[in-house]
């Protein structure tokens, strides 16, 4: 490759690796996504993981009691594998005056933080995840966008060092209740 071709190049990817959403991006879009509002309740939702190659690696189905009081929430989260592995989550959350989101977890690494605009919420956190018996801390890009009020899709992106190693889909469904995750894997 010529050196012109070679700095036309590495000026591309780098514009690329600058590219990234924000959460302004989403500010008249509809319908209006409130975290509160949307996690009240039971929720089923079913997602995939993929890894850096797009290959599908797992399926899951997650079972979502959410409760609040006032501007205090517990999202009590249980997953249930393809493989038949189960894991439990449970998020204490906070929404402020201003609609952002702090929030913690057990396997969150200190404090995650969002917020939304339009149809879109954005949150950041960092996860410590078992892998074959050593513990890794990941970046989550967590994107969550309403579809109406009672579906929404989530994408969330898994890092580490900057590079994109796992991607999650996630679809949410309060339109009615659903038998179990746990009847259903």
């Amino acid at each position: 490759m010529t050196l012109p071709k070679t700095l036309a190049l590495t000026a591309g990817v780098a514009l690329l690796a600058g590219c990234s959403a924000s959460i302004d991006d989403y500010h008249d879009t509809r319908p209006t996504f409130s975290l509160k509002n949307y996690f009240d309740g039971e929720i089923t939702a079913w997602g995939i993981v993929q890894d850096y190659s797009g290959q599908l690696t797992r399926r899951f189905c997650v079972d979502i009691v959410a409760t609040w009081q006032g501007n205090e929430g517990q999202l009590h989260e249980s997953f249930f594998f393809n493989d038949g592995s189960r894991q439990t989550r449970i998020w204490e959350v906070n929404v402020a005056q201003d609609q952002t989101v702090t929030g913690t977890a057990g396997d969150v690494v200190g404090q995650a933080s969002g917020s939304s605009q339009g149809s879109a919420f954005n949150w950041q956190y960092t996860l410590t995840v078992p892998i074959d018996g050593t513990e890794y801390d990941f970046a989550i890009d967590d994107w969550m966008y309403a579809l109406d009020d009672k579906r929404m899709m989530n994408r969330s992106y898994m890092k580490k060092f900057g590079v994109t190693v796992a991607e999650f889909s996630i679809f949410f469904d309060k339109s009615a209740r659903i038998p179990s995750c746990e009847s259903q894997m």
